[in-house]
């Protein structure tokens, strides 16, 4: 495992095709996490109501532990319907969303991500697993800290970390084949855009708190395609965005 300093906070990790190491499965009170995955596949994101399809997306939600990605006060309820508190106010998002994002971002094995909103590191984990790089920010520096902590833990090599505001995104390393926001602006910031290939997909909340809506975007030349596909609630994007 290697870690290396790019610019400012950067560090590599992995969470590669296959994770290379399987933490410990079993919580203090001796349940039983693989199960508690497959139930929360099976009911959550299968179900009819539900829908999610892509058998490589559903088998990364199988195999990426997010217990680990949790407080350990959360671990019990970390394969619930819900989202979760992991400090400075940032949660990590239910199960569904995330599964729900990733599918919508179509992940092909050769793509190179953008990711703006780290967080807890879930979703770079899940990400990680269907793409060949992950790049990430997250505003709140120690939680990018923890997150680029917890990634190396899980035996996660093609993950980067950056402690930034994402509202410009990671210039040195576009053009990304996709771009995912974990954070809402009020409206797709111009650099975001500027960074996403031709034909490249990016999914991201957008609107104020209370109107937020997940919006898919394709990039065609000087085309951009938009299409609301859910409504949602996120932290909003902070920093440049908010100015």
């Amino acid at each position: 495992m290697k870690i290396a300093a790019l610019v400012g906070l950067v560090v590599a990790v992995g969470c590669g095709p296959n994770l290379s190491r399987t933490p410990p499965d079993t919580g203090p009170d001796g349940e039983a996490y693989p199960m508690e995955r497959q139930r929360m596949v099976r009911e959550q994101l299968e179900s009819p109501s539900r829908g999610i399809t892509d058998a490589r997306v559903l088998d990364a939600m199988r195999r990426v532990p997010r217990h680990e990605f949790v407080p350990p006060e959360f671990r019990s309820h970390a394969y619930e319907d819900r989202p979760l508190p992991i400090g400075f106010g940032q949660t990590i998002s239910q199960p569904y969303v995330v599964a729900f994002m990733t599918e919508q971002l179509q992940p092909r094995p050769t793509d190179r991500v953008l990711e703006i909103g780290t967080g807890s590191g879930y979703q770079a984990a899940v990400l990680a697993g269907l793409v060949q790089e992950v790049f990430t920010i997250e505003i709140v520096e120690p939680l990018a800290e923890l997150a680029a902590a917890t990634l190396h833990q899980v035996g996660c090599t093609n993950v980067f970390v950056r402690a930034g505001d994402g509202f410009k995104g990671w210039p040195e390393a576009a053009p990304f084949d996709a771009i995912i926001v974990t954070c809402a602006p009020e409206a797709v910031p111009p650099a975001l855009v500027d960074q996403l290939k031709d034909g490249g997909r990016m999914i991201i909340p957008v609107g104020p708190m209370l109107q937020q809506e997940l919006v898919l975007l394709e990039k065609h030349g000087d085309q951009l395609d938009q299409r609301r596909v859910l409504p949602v609630r996120f932290v909003p994007m902070t920093g440049e965005a908010q100015q």
